[in-house]
């Protein structure tokens, strides 16, 4: 790995507009390259928005889904990446030859299209199919992977991924702010959203606290420690369609300190240098090392596997 300047944004997307949601991640890729970024990259499914998407049939998500790479929002990926001379990095549904519909990041550079990854586990409306295989490319001198949002929550994924070769994973989310058991957790009052500007710091302390920062910090160090990777974690900001999200954009260094974060209540971009000493010297190396995979059969026995997020979705209170 080489030394290198990566962005990670954070924006409120609209529901199904994905003019406006491309426009942003114009503006906000120019504001990552005016501080010297070579790859910026934005949320799950920042094109069309993701979380509305829970009741839709089939047919509805097909007419919202793209084919990867020849689609137009690919094609305007690959223009605002040339405009800039960048890397770019976005998430939008992608529907296949055969009418299969993915949840998909997607990486384009100034020549064009370069790799795409399928989300492994996804769960969000019952039509999406899950990805199957892991992915990890050279880029910029640098290994990359990529896993997306809940795909991070499971350590065999982030393992896997760093066993592949990877140095930084992209890891786009749209998370946070949700109902859930567990202690301080919740939804955040869209109220304390729209009155930001006039009262920041109660709706501050709702991000920062454990329904948004405060989960987080949880696992997500745990993930670049463990694994000796830099983790880059995006996620949207504000009104998402029907919670609130907290943003919280950030990049992770292998001994899981935070590089750089952003505690904004606005769209935003951050910018860290990314070096590579740290991944050598890191434990999550050494770990990656000492593994004995001969007593490890039970991870790879056969299994009925479920992707449940812990709360209710839409699809699934439909009569």
């Amino acid at each position: 790995m080489r030394d290198i300047r990566v962005a990670v944004a954070q924006f409120e997307n609209r529901d199904n507009d994905r003019q406006h949601n491309l426009g942003r991640i114009e503006y906000l890729t120019r504001q990552a390259v005016e501080q010297g970024a070579e790859i910026v990259s934005f949320h799950e499914a920042c094109i069309p928005g993701y979380t509305w998407i829970q009741p839709l049939t089939k047919s509805q998500l097909l007419d919202i889904s793209e084919p990867v790479p020849s689609g137009p929002s690919v094609r305007r990926l690959i223009e605002i990446a040339s405009q800039f001379d960048v890397v770019v990095m976005a998430g939008l549904i992608e529907r296949d030859a055969d009418n299969l519909i993915y949840n998909c990041y997607v990486t384009v550079g100034p020549d064009g299209y370069i790799t795409k990854f399928r989300k492994l586990h996804p769960f969000v409306n019952p039509h999406l199919t899950a990805g199957d295989q892991f992915n990890v490319i050279d880029l910029l001198g640098c290994k990359i992977g990529f896993l997306i949002c809940y795909d991070n929550n499971l350590p065999e994924n982030v393992r896997i991924t760093s066993m592949l070769g990877a140095e930084i994973i992209f890891m786009p989310h749209v998370t946070c702010c949700l109902p859930s058991a567990m202690p301080g957790r919740g939804t955040v009052d869209r109220e304390l959203w729209e009155n930001r500007h006039r009262d920041p710091d109660q709706l501050r302390q709702e991000f920062q606290g454990p329904k948004g920062r405060g989960w987080l910090m949880r696992w997500l160090p745990t993930r670049a420690y463990e694994n000796g990777v830099y983790a880059v974690f995006s996620n949207p900001i504000g009104w998402d369609h029907e919670n609130v999200k907290p943003g919280l954009a950030m990049i992770l260094d292998p001994f899981g300190e935070i590089l750089t974060e952003s505690d904004k209540l606005e769209d935003d971009v951050v910018v860290g240098l990314l070096t590579s000493g740290k991944i050598e010297q890191s434990s999550g190396r050494r770990y990656l090392r000492a593994r004995r995979p001969e007593l490890y059969g039970k991870l790879v026995e056969p299994q009925e596997s479920e992707t449940s997020p812990g709360w209710s979705m839409e699809h699934e209170k439909q009569p």
